[in-house]
């Protein structure tokens, strides 16, 4: 369960900035204006760090109460819990490592407000890596390494003052961490989606960036890019708390165009839409869904927190990270359909002039559709299925389907030898 007190005084905390944030969503998304001065506010008030330990200068919440808090976010402006997506989910990646002195080294950053985009993904004709990471010194790892590539997708990186990337480097893949200001490091702010418009998901290039050793976050092989974690599952529910902000949104928004209103379609004269019948069905059924979506997010969200305590203490099992994988699943399945048809069901209780680009409603399904498509939810049915049938994991398929390519790339290498 969320911890309420905790989330009340934090709620306290960020609701005036929250409130400052949705004031200025609907001209951010006239003119197109990043969010920069947002990200900014949300630095300085310390919500990036909200999940640094205490004793590290942080807040140290549980992730029910950081999902409640970014649930309240996304209702204010959903970029914005995009654009820090990366942030967390580097921050998690260092709670879960259990890595002390990585903590110590990196959460000090973390606590004095700089901030992580990510740069993972490529537009490419395969699901390769080609960004490539080569050491200065063959023999000598420690003598650093040089980053050269191109990605896209890259979320929040032009906000940010840290990119986190995959790279690879003889076969197997790198996670390394680089200054944006870093000699060799662009980024483009090219994103062109109909959705989330101002999360900064387009180009980062790197042209000889030289990376510390200390800079390696960890070595892994292909088959090893699901190891056994909560970290998918988290960053999927990133996505779905999102959402669920989202529908919160339509539900406002709808109430209050309502409200404002004196005339409804095939009423004589003025009238009151507030009290029709039919428009309170439709404001009912709003209310419905974001509440639903809502209460799936975080009884998700309760789910990861007990696989997190159990890697603190060393009692995680392979079923506690099966399970957070089931449980994300299931949740997408449902919390997508619901938020979708919010955002569609809004237009109902306003007629022509709820399409009036000076309210710009239409945001809230165009950002509710391009966060669903980032994970397609038919291929996580799929898992589901072959998990209920066949008692094969989502984590157990991924690595099988690695296993694959890998033996069909040795074929290749063979055969274009002889």
């Amino acid at each position: 369960m969320t911890d309420t007190t905790s989330y009340r005084a934090l709620k306290a905390r960020f609701q005036p900035l929250f409130d400052q944030i949705a004031a200025g969503a609907i001209e951010r998304e006239q003119h197109r204006e990043l969010a920069f001065d947002a990200v900014n506010q949300l630095r300085e008030a310390g919500f990036t760090a909200l999940r640094v330990p205490q004793v590290l200068g942080g807040a140290g919440v549980s992730l029910p109460v950081l999902f409640q808090l970014l649930i309240d976010l996304a209702e204010a402006d959903s970029n914005l819990p995009q654009i820090v997506r990366a942030h967390f989910g580097f921050v998690e990646g260092r709670l879960s490592s259990r890595d002390a002195a990585s903590q110590d080294y990196w959460f000090a950053k973390v606590v004095a407000g700089q901030l992580w985009g990510a740069a993972m993904a490529e537009r490419s004709d395969s699901s390769t890596n080609s960004v490539s990471l080569a050491p200065n010194d063959p023999h000598n790892e420690d003598a650093g390494w040089v980053l050269n590539g191109e990605k896209y997708y890259c979320t929040g990186t032009i906000y940010a003052d840290w990119v986190a990337a995959v790279a690879m480097h003889d076969k197997d893949f790198f996670s390394v961490v680089v200054a944006v200001d870093a000699p060799g490091v662009t980024r483009e702010d090219d994103w062109d989606g109909f959705g989330q418009r101002l999360s900064g998901s387009g180009t980062t290039r790197f042209d000889q960036v030289a990376v510390a050793p200390e800079h390696v976050l960890r070595r892994f092989k292909p088959g090893e890019l699901r190891a056994e974690s909560y970290i998918s599952s988290f960053y999927q529910l990133f996505h779905l708390a999102t959402l669920a902000g989202i529908a919160r949104a339509a539900l406002r928004d709808a109430t209050a165009f309502v409200q404002g209103r004196t005339r409804a379609f095939g009423v004589p004269g003025q009238s009151s839409p507030k009290d029709d019948p039919l428009v309170q069905r439709v404001i009912g059924r709003l209310s419905s869904l974001a509440y639903a979506s809502e209460s799936l997010v975080l009884a998700t969200a309760n789910v990861l927190e007990g696989v997190h305590q159990a890697e603190l203490t060393d009692s995680a099992q392979e079923a506690d990270y099966v399970d957070a994988d089931i449980r994300t699943f299931q949740a997408q399945q449902v919390v997508l359909e619901q938020v979708l048809e919010a955002t569609t069901l809004l237009f109902e209780v306003g007629g022509a002039s709820a399409t009036s680009q000076a309210r710009r409603l239409d945001r809230h399904w165009r950002n509710a559709r391009t966060l669903a498509s980032h994970n397609p939810a038919i291929y996580r049915e799929r898992a589901l299925g072959n998990y209920y049938l066949n008692g094969i994991s989502p984590g157990a398929a991924w690595r099988a389907l690695h296993e694959q390519d890998s033996a069909h790339g040795a074929t290749r290498d063979e055969a274009s030898a002889v």
